[in-house]
């Protein structure tokens, strides 16, 4: 049978983003914000200095919609937008004192999602590396332009 494994593969996709989503949310709403708006904070702070597109992109949405994610953090305090230096045009954006402080402090005493994914960083190390390359093999398929659906090695 062809697609015998069709329904448990989504499903454990499913399972695993909807529990993912929903610690993710706790932390969230347990912190004033709305979920882009904590994923945003992360990825600021992981990589500083990013301009708008960039940071779109690393959240999978669209430009229009992180920028007003960045409109309503910068408004809280949260986030600052500044020119690049050597670049007057380009405008990049970062934490502020404050975002740093919420950040940490979400991170040191609260984040549920934080906790799980350090539970999950115990699992053996041959463990986490095979999921790795599993994760990375299903992403090539799903992405792939390929319609042959086979498992090349």
């Amino acid at each position: 049978m062809k697609n015998a494994y069709s329904s448990p593969i989504l499903n454990s996709f499913s399972s695993i983003n909807q529990a993912l989503f929903q610690l993710s949310k706790e932390d969230a709403e347990r912190n004033g914000l709305t979920v882009p708006q904590l994923k945003a904070l992360y990825r600021v702070s992981s990589k500083p200095d990013q301009g708008l597109v960039e940071l779109a992109e690393s959240l999978k949405l669209t430009n229009s919609t992180v920028s007003g994610i960045v409109d309503r953090l910068v408004k809280n305090g949260l986030l600052k937008r500044h020119h690049q230096e050597g670049d007057r045009r380009a405008v990049v954006i970062n934490l502020t004192e404050e975002g740093e402080r919420k950040l940490e402090d979400i991170i040191q005493h609260g984040s549920h999602l934080v906790d799980k994914l350090a539970e999950i960083e115990q699992l053996p190390k041959e463990e986490l590396e095979q999921l790795f390359h599993l994760h990375s093999r299903i992403l090539n398929l799903l992405t792939s332009q390929s319609s042959t659906g086979g498992m090349e090695q």
